[in-house]
């Protein structure tokens, strides 16, 4: 008879089970959740629409960007992985913008793990128009 398990054990095996869980949750996530497919609106024309760099309706440059990979707004990082080094200062607006996403068109902020990760894990990368039926790089084309 195999001997019983104890109290500490028993914790162990459920905070395994829980981790594992999250794991592949994280691989399962809708795109919908995305930080690159949040819902915003225009600061100029009040329009709603995915998150992107430049307003699809007016072409305005919002005001305040919100990175497609962590979904922040403010740069924190007093030391970190920054390209853009800002020591001993908090970063908002475009001081936090390192790049454009070639796929989803949001902004990308100036840490080192979103700049060299993004593009790769964007979940736009193989994304149809649902109005065109167009893929990204068709987007010139009639």
């Amino acid at each position: 008879m195999p001997k019983k398990k104890t109290g500490a054990r028993k914790k162990a095996e459920k905070q395994k089970m829980r981790q594992k869980e999250i794991r592949q949750a994280k691989d399962n996530v809708s795109i919908v959740d995305h930080p690159c497919n949040f819902v915003m609106e225009c600061d100029k024309c009040r329009r709603r629409q995915k998150t992107r760099a430049f307003c699809y309706f007016c072409s305005h440059v919002q005001k305040l960007p919100v990175c497609a990979s962590c979904a922040k707004t403010k740069c924190m990082m007093k030391s970190g992985d920054c390209v853009i080094k800002h020591p001993g200062q908090y970063t908002t607006g475009m001081g936090m913008v390192g790049a454009i996403c070639d796929y989803c068109e949001a902004w990308v902020c100036h840490g080192r793990k979103c700049l060299s990760t993004h593009a790769c894990e964007c979940p736009l990368q193989d994304a149809l128009c649902l109005e065109c039926d167009r893929g990204i790089w068709d987007s010139g084309r009639s």
